[in-house]
């Protein structure tokens, strides 16, 4: 297939799903699939580099457990590139910010400002300690939390506020950060999307007390499920180890500062296997070529359907010029909830899958019996008409073409485009 993009997407063999019989694991990442054989998903996970040899090493080395050699390796490569306080390796990015939540020492009724569209992990971790979440609406260019309606929504009772980096571009941390100082909140960086994101140049997830990363297959840099609890405020440094220990002073232990370990806290067991470490540790010391092979693919989308958006009244994602974008994910913004149902059925003729996103939480059945009856008009606008392109770190230049020409073929009718070309971000 001749796929004659602008900006071609690399694709050595190290970056494809290995085949079966490369090594005895391999054919677990053969992605099953139950459509046609050449059906492009939303999502794939790729060996990029030294993954299962790490893994192995693991296995060799006799510790699988958590806190071996690869998850110091993983921990020490973040806070060095992200020049950040200490870096805890999690089993998920859930069970991080449900540290920063028993960190803070949060109780019932104390209230926890979350934007409304978001993963339900962002404010589920701070319910299970009682506190009332209090959505906020998002912005209609970046969709992340509106930071002018913040200020209204404060109350004497509220504890945290908890940004979401959406797509892996920045809030506007200045605002937030100004506005919670002033009133003693602390701030969490929900970073699932924006790993190597930056804001005015300081990288995301090193601006707020505690910021949390993703690790699941979805993500930039995967290992199946894994995640982080960055802690950049020092005075909860050491009760974060505690917490993630099962709530014991076993990491004082093993660095010879007690000469036993005992039960001292409240905790749980959030430490990831050092099997996942490994595999992470093989993504993580790729990051710079993964960050630049995402980037290529994200601007192939951008220029090769701009055009096509323009003629259909169909938005694309909006980049600030002050934020330096992660490279997560790629959307369109259909004109309604009906073209956006047409189109997935589009694609999925076509052999693609494309998916919407989040609900907003304030419309769930949780959000309407934890929270507070709120209109959020711009969430659930955008909400109905967001689509997601595939977009994984192994998509062939031939794939990508093969969405772009199907989305290209996509019409949005006459009257609808004159009713939303407005709709254009």
């Amino acid at each position: 297939m001749s796929t004659n993009l602008k900006n071609p997407i690399p694709t050595p063999a190290a970056w494809r799903v290995p085949g079966r019989g490369t090594v005895n694991l391999m054919r677990h990442l053969e992605p099953a699939s139950s459509g046609p054989r050449n059906a492009i998903p939303f999502n794939r996970i790729a060996v990029v580099g030294n993954e299962m040899e790490y893994m192995a090493d693991a296995v060799r080395n006799g510790h699988c457990s958590g806190d071996g050699p690869f998850t110091r390796k993983c921990q020490d490569l973040l806070r060095r590139e992200l020049n950040s306080g200490p870096v805890l390796l999690t089993t998920s990015c859930t069970h991080a910010l449900e540290m920063a939540a028993m960190l803070l020492d949060l109780q019932p009724g104390d209230e926890v400002i979350v934007p409304t569209y978001t993963f339900v992990s962002s404010i589920n971790a701070f319910v299970l300690r009682g506190a009332k979440p209090v959505f906020i609406d998002v912005r209609p260019d970046t969709l992340n939390l509106d930071e002018t309606l913040l200020e209204g929504l404060i109350t004497p009772r509220t504890r945290a506020i908890v940004v979401v980096h959406y797509a892996g571009v920045a809030c506007e941390m200045d605002t937030i950060l100004a506005l919670a100082n002033r009133h003693g909140i602390a701030v969490i960086e929900d970073n699932a999307h924006g790993l190597f994101g930056t804001y005015k140049g300081r990288p995301l997830g090193t601006m707020g007390a505690f910021a949390t990363l993703s690790f699941h297959e979805t993500k930039n840099y995967a290992c199946g499920e894994g995640g982080a609890l960055i802690v950049n405020d020092p005075k909860y440094v050491d009760r974060a180890e505690i917490l993630r220990e099962k709530g014991t002073n076993r990491s004082r232990f093993f660095r010879g500062e007690v000469d036993k370990y005992t039960w001292v806290d409240i905790g749980s067991s959030y430490v990831l296997s050092d099997l996942n470490a490994g595999y992470l540790y093989g993504q993580l010391e790729k990051f710079r070529e993964i960050r630049q092979n995402r980037e290529r693919i994200w601007e192939n989308y951008r220029y090769h359907l701009q055009d096509w958006a323009v003629r259909n009244g169909v938005a694309m994602p909006q980049i600030p010029s002050h934020c330096g974008q992660a490279f997560h994910l790629f959307y369109l913004l259909l004109p309604s909830l009906a073209k956006r149902q047409e189109f997935i059925a589009h694609m999925k003729a076509a052999g693609i899958k494309s998916v919407f996103h989040y609900v907003p939480l304030h419309s769930s059945p949780m959000g309407k019996q934890w929270g507070e009856d709120r209109s959020c008009p711009v969430a659930d606008e955008r909400s109905d008409r967001l689509v997601r392109l595939p977009f994984y770190n192994c998509l062939s230049e031939a794939d990508q073409a093969r969405v772009i020409l199907a989305t290209q073929q996509f019409a949005v009718s006459s009257r609808l485009r004159h009713t939303r070309s407005s709709a254009v971000a």
